[in-house]
């Protein structure tokens, strides 16, 4: 399969500041970052900096992060 025909799997930035938006208020949301990397956890949001934190009190850690990190977010 070529790579023009491939879908792309990372979201358009205005769509994941929608879905952050959104999960400000969920229990729980996991980030999928461009690095590979997937957390799960609670989430703050600063939209007018675009940085927010992901916080998992069951493994007692949290992760800050910038939006043009993230390639997807699932509720």
């Amino acid at each position: 399969m070529s790579t023009s025909t491939r879908k792309n799997r990372a979201l358009d930035p205005e769509r994941i500041y929608d879905l952050l938006l959104g999960a400000r208020t969920a229990a729980v949301c996991t980030l999928h970052f461009k690095d590979g990397r997937v957390l799960r956890g609670a989430l703050v949001f600063n939209q007018f900096k675009g940085t927010g934190r992901i916080i998992n009190i069951d493994e007692e850690s949290s992760v800050d992060f910038a939006v043009d990190e993230l390639r997807d977010i699932k509720l």
